[in-house]
């Protein structure tokens, strides 16, 4: 299926806070705090794409854009993508993607990058949809609980 007309995808900012009130409760992993959104959304590197689909927010992309001291750009890392189960299968994660990037774009980064499970057979239909390339070698990654003494 293609993605409907009635869909808008759009890149929230400062002040934008109100669209995240009406939100799917199947696209993000756990319902929106308002303090934290309003936060989220007031910070220039933190940035997120919304499908929207008849007033009620239905899939997103969320990232950051950095610098580093030894990098000659900044870079995109893509925290998350969602999309409500109703909405699946049609190209709203490729299109909130699509806007993400082109957010990377416009601020001079040249490279963006995510970390997914190989065995998460959507992400990684769709990331290589957009000609993203796999790493030529296998990644790990390690949390850490910041939330009780060391």
């Amino acid at each position: 299926m293609t993605l409907s007309e009635r869909i808008d995808i759009r890149l929230l900012g400062a002040g934008d806070e109100r669209v995240l009130e009406r939100v799917d409760a199947d696209a993000f992993d756990d319902p929106i705090d308002t303090g934290r959104a309003r936060e989220f959304l007031s910070d220039p590197r933190h940035h997120v794409a919304v499908a929207i689909d008849d007033g009620v927010v239905v899939g997103f992309a969320s990232g950051v854009h950095y610098v580093h001291p030894d990098k000659p750009v900044p870079e995109l890392w893509v925290n998350e993508l969602g999309v409500a189960s109703t909405h699946r299968q049609r190209g709203i994660g490729k299109a909130v993607l699509d806007c993400l990037l082109d957010a990377g774009r416009a601020l001079g980064c040249t490279q963006a990058w995510v970390l997914t499970e190989r065995d998460n057979v959507p992400a990684m239909r769709l990331y290589a949809s957009i000609d993203g390339a796999q790493a030529p070698s296998d990644h790990v990654m390690i949390s850490f609980l910041l939330d009780r003494p060391a």
